[in-house]
């Protein structure tokens, strides 16, 4: 098991490591969840995603985690929830190159409950306090109304300027639209 990287009331925030691609494929890649993120994907893309995290963690101490409920459950003492965490901006399409990117998913049967909200709250402190980020970044599609309202909610500022295309993605799920938050404003907010 990964190690413990944050933690919040109900969650565990933890590195990912070489076993979790299979538990991320059964609970998180369903259509549902990866809806407007492409659809789901291989089982091989799940390990290289993976991959890149764990690479990201060693090189610049930050990556993308796997979100387990504290309490008991069938995933490692408590049940996954999700997957979320912050890496660069990478998409070669965007405007905005190596912004700390913000982001999450979280399985179906958990929609709803704060989750989500719980966890980018301390995701987003660890990038403010610990990895001094500038800004922070989200990207999602306006077709992705609950992903963007908890961009609001989380005090992110939409930017039309950092919009994009992204051709390997549906038509509505295009543009890719962007949420930012500058670390000035979010100690304002506190």
């Amino acid at each position: 098991m990964g190690d413990l990287v944050l933690e919040t009331d109900r969650l565990v925030l933890r590195q990912i490591d070489e076993s979790d691609a299979a538990l991320h494929d059964r609970a998180l890649n369903t259509p549902a969840v990866m809806g407007h993120l492409g659809g789901v994907i291989e089982l091989h893309e799940i390990e290289a995603k993976h991959a890149k995290s764990m690479a990201s963690f060693a090189r610049e101490g930050f990556g993308f985690m796997m979100m387990i409920e504290k309490a008991g459950g069938e995933f490692c003492g408590g049940d996954l929830v999700g997957h979320c965490g912050i890496k660069r901006v990478d998409n070669r399409h965007a405007p905005n190159p190596g912004d700390h990117e913000i982001g999450w998913i979280i399985r179906e049967d958990r929609w709803r409950r704060g989750y989500a909200f719980e966890a980018m709250t301390a995701v987003i402190e660890w990038g403010f306090t610990s990895l001094d980020a500038p800004r922070l970044v989200a990207l999602t599609s306006r077709a992705n109304t609950g992903s963007w309202m908890l961009m609001k909610k989380l005090g992110m500022t939409r930017r039309e300027d950092l919009d994009f295309s992204d051709p390997s993605m549906p038509a509505r799920d295009n543009p890719t639209i962007q949420y930012a938050l500058e670390k000035e404003q979010w100690e304002n907010q506190k």
